[in-house]
């Protein structure tokens, strides 16, 4: 196993990371997701701890703070020292009825901290993510808040989770500016089939070192290798019963296309090859997989070993690249000259000359 920096800091964590998602009763949305009662949970983070991770991911919203308990209980379990795991949970999403049971004030990041520390049984929170943009509270309020927890030393570091990049930037500013703790990390979609972090969000995480942490992976199974353009819905696969991420399918099917041969030709799974892709791009700080099943995890854990060559790697970048999107297009256009004089027009005036 391999460590990363987390953000711009001196921790080190994990590659790969272990996601609770499925530590659930099954109930609800989860039904879809997991049901990883207590000794299931055990079995999985004593796996995820013997391959080399230190890293935990969870929530309070998942299965209403059922994840984080399970967790805890986990790591008492198994006699793991606090100091050698890297805890990272999350906040924001609706707790209870009331009208600030939800949100980044610092009324409700203040109670949810201390819920989950209640659940988890712990002290401190290594990571504490704001799950969802506030589109109401200001952004001074949720980092002064944080601020404050870092300071009380119930958070050690802090980062969000599904912001637009452009509230993202702000944080950033608002935290130098005001000399607060500032968003380490960003959690954020990102799979071969869902590449759209690339535009905005990594170039400004790399301006500011900050780390990426990728949740599914896999497109919600989608890239699991039980999906193709001729089994588009297979019984029993999560994704038959919650479409989820939103993705391009017929993109989608042309890179499990290109991923099979990969995969064949490495004697591997096209999941591993997936997660492999993913852990070769510089920007990505660590990857989390959940499972339900110690196999699937172990098929995941299995990544971390997969080196993908050079041609792997231009196949599987060529069938899942983006689109062309302004401004992108025409800040490549105009800035391609930089560096020499170069005619910028030359394509355009050979694609609109007649044919001989």
């Amino acid at each position: 196993m391999e460590y990363k920096q987390l953000g711009n800091t001196g921790l080190l964590v994990s590659r790969l990371c272990l996601g609770t998602m499925t530590f659930s009763d099954g109930g609800g949305i989860y039904a879809h997701i997991g049901n990883v009662g207590q000794a299931g949970a055990d079995e999985l983070v004593n796996a995820a701890i013997n391959a080399g991770i230190n890293f935990f991911d969870t929530a309070d919203i998942y299965s209403d703070g059922q994840s984080e308990q399970t967790l805890g209980q986990s790591f008492r379990n198994l006699d793991l020292a606090r100091g050698d795991v890297v805890l990272a949970t999350k906040g924001y999403m609706r707790t209870g009825p009331g009208r600030n049971s939800i949100g980044a004030s610092r009324k409700h990041i203040v109670e949810a901290v201390e819920a989950s520390l209640k659940r988890l049984g712990t002290d401190y929170i290594d990571l504490y993510q704001i799950h969802q943009s506030d589109s109401i509270t200001p952004i001074e309020e949720t980092l002064r808040a944080l601020d404050d927890l870092v300071r009380h030393g119930k958070v050690r570091y802090t980062g969000c989770s599904n912001w637009p990049v452009w509230k993202i930037a702000t944080a950033f500013g608002a935290s130098e500016r005001l000399h607060l703790a500032r968003f380490e990390t960003v959690q954020a979609y990102y799979s071969l089939a869902g590449r759209d972090v690339e535009r905005e969000m990594i170039p400004l995480l790399d301006h500011q070192r900050g780390g990426l942490l990728v949740w599914s992976p896999l497109a919600g199974g989608l890239l699991s290798g039980k999906y193709d353009r001729n089994n588009q819905t297979p019984q029993g696969a999560r994704r038959s019963g919650f479409d989820f991420p939103i993705v391009d399918k017929e993109r989608a099917w042309n890179i499990i296309d290109a991923l099979r041969p990969v995969a064949q030709a490495h004697e591997t799974s096209i999941a591993r090859v997936a997660l492999a892709w993913l852990l070769s791009r510089q920007a990505v700080t660590s990857v989390i997989v959940g499972a339900k099943r110690l196999d699937q995890l172990e098929d995941n854990l299995a990544a971390a070993d997969l080196k993908l060559s050079d041609d792997d790697l231009a196949k599987l970048d060529a069938v899942s690249q983006l689109p062309p999107e302004y401004p992108g297009w025409m800040v490549d256009t105009q800035g391609a000259d930089r560096l020499g004089p170069l005619d910028l027009w030359k394509n355009a005036r050979t694609a609109a000359s007649p044919q001989s």
